[in-house]
């Protein structure tokens, strides 16, 4: 169980969505291009936004889950400084123009949000339900984290990955980059761009 009503988990949600939406508005249109001080900017707001509901959490809930929070946000914050070298391969291999990189960002970063959502909601509940899967789930890590370490240095082509591959498959997809839109109209149907596949 959660030390936090459930009030507070739908409103922390519902502010989310609205913060995220606010941000798509202010820094995702259309073709601007924003630049460093732009990107220093928006990431100072929302560093800010994540201090101060941290500092009110601690004043609610006490200094001890205030400090777990903070904490758990340090250790997220360093973790997803990896994931830049990622979305910069990603970008350059789907030749993302820098245009509209943070309107397929916003919309990836909304996506990992909600299915990691899902995946810690259902986990919670697999592993309350069955102990054992605990040991499964660390299987599972010690393979991946091998993995890692044996083909770090390895380049990766997107176009070659599981997710690609899956998409194009069971989704007409095409190179072609009209403006900011996930999907046109080519060849009398509609067809994938590259911004829905990065």
């Amino acid at each position: 169980m959660s030390v936090a009503p459930m009030s507070l988990w739908i409103s922390f949600s519902v502010g989310i969505l609205v913060l995220l939406f606010i941000d798509l508005a202010l820094f995702g249109k259309g073709s601007k291009k924003g630049g460093v001080k732009l990107a220093l900017i928006e990431s100072a707001l929302w560093v800010t936004v994540a201090l101060a509901f941290n500092l009110w959490f601690a004043f609610e809930f006490g200094r001890e889950l205030g400090i777990q929070f903070f904490t758990g946000y340090i250790v997220e914050k360093s973790l997803s400084m990896d994931n830049l070298f990622v979305i910069l391969l990603i970008f350059t291999s789907f030749g993302i123009p820098s245009a509209y990189q943070h309107r397929v960002l916003f919309y990836g970063v909304f996506g990992a949000v909600l299915m990691r959502a899902v995946f810690i909601l259902v986990g919670v509940q697999l592993l309350q339900s069955f102990h054992w899967i605990l040991y499964l789930f660390g299987g599972i890590l010690v393979v991946t984290a091998f993995k890692l370490l044996r083909d770090s240095d390895e380049a990766s082509d997107v176009h070659n990955s599981f997710g690609v591959r899956f998409f194009k498959k069971w989704l007409p997809t095409t190179r072609t980059i009209k403006g900011e839109k996930f999907f046109i109209r080519e060849d009398g149907g509609l067809k994938a761009t590259p911004l829905f596949m990065a």
